[in-house]
């Protein structure tokens, strides 16, 4: 594949990775309510559609889906599909940063095989 196969295909994962963060950041006060009814919902709503997290977050998908379909236009769906995987290692390690979430040792092994997977598929296109 060419480097602007990867461009593309790595592009998407961020894209994609960026949008779950901020997508965390958007539902922040979604976490008062306790308990899921109509009522809820309806606020839950309000409350998205009002946080600019949410439209940014709304806009990386956006971004990431256009991406994605010239990269699926590029590459084998079989090498490029896999990579979307690198999106679980962006996230966990942003989260620790960023969110204050925790690493731990499992976290951290899941990721490694993570990696291990796709630098296996990502040899095989070569």
């Amino acid at each position: 594949m060419s480097w602007v196969t990867w461009v593309l295909i790595l592009s998407g994962v961020g894209l994609n990775a960026a949008a779950q963060l901020v997508l965390k950041v958007a539902t922040r006060p979604l976490a008062a309510f306790s308990e899921f009814d109509p009522a809820t919902l309806s606020a839950s709503i309000v409350i998205l559609l009002k946080s600019p997290f949410f439209w940014v977050g709304m806009t990386c998908y956006g971004a990431s889906l256009c991406v994605w379909l010239a990269a699926l236009a590029k590459a084998p769906v079989s090498v490029a599909y896999p990579m979307l995987s690198l999106g679980y290692v962006v996230v966990a390690f942003a989260s620790v940063m960023w969110l204050g979430e925790t690493m731990t040792p499992a976290k951290v092994l899941g990721i490694v095989l993570i990696c291990l997977g796709v630098v296996l598929v990502s040899r095989s296109s070569v």
